[in-house]
């Protein structure tokens, strides 16, 4: 990081373009707001702020300048993606990544197998191993 420059909240989403989730599942949440940046948005859905449910992903559209901030993203079900020119979609890194970084303790992705395909070891459980 350079001196006096400020890391972009932008940098802990993954960015897919002229793509909107839609809500099969009703209880799944939405909240709506009127902001004019993606920055604004990132930000905002990182701290929970304002939020009553943990931000997974937001959708901005860039006619509107509206978020959209999402309590789920494109691999939770109930959720059907839809091809929209107005949107971007954004969604947190640590929810859909299928790799742990470091020691994984942020880890929330949904992968459970290792590459050879053994299940893995419960973070609750000592067995077979020690944590």
């Amino acid at each position: 990081e350079g001196k006096g420059k400020k890391r972009s909240p932008l940098h802990d989403f993954k960015k897919t373009g002229e793509l909107m989730l839609i809500k099969v599942n009703k209880t799944l949440e939405i909240k709506t707001k009127l902001l004019n940046t993606t920055e604004q948005c990132a930000k905002r859905c990182s701290r929970n702020k304002g939020l009553s449910f943990t931000c997974k992903a937001f959708a901005y559209d860039r006619v509107t300048k509206r978020c959209h901030w999402l309590s789920f993203n494109s691999l939770t079900n109930g959720v059907r993606k839809k091809q929209d020119h107005a949107f971007d979609l954004y969604e947190k890194k640590d929810y859909v990544r299928n790799c742990i970084i470091g020691k994984g303790a942020d880890y929330k992705g949904t992968i459970s197998v290792t590459k050879s395909g053994i299940q893995c070891q419960a973070w609750n459980s000592m067995i077979p191993h020690e944590h």
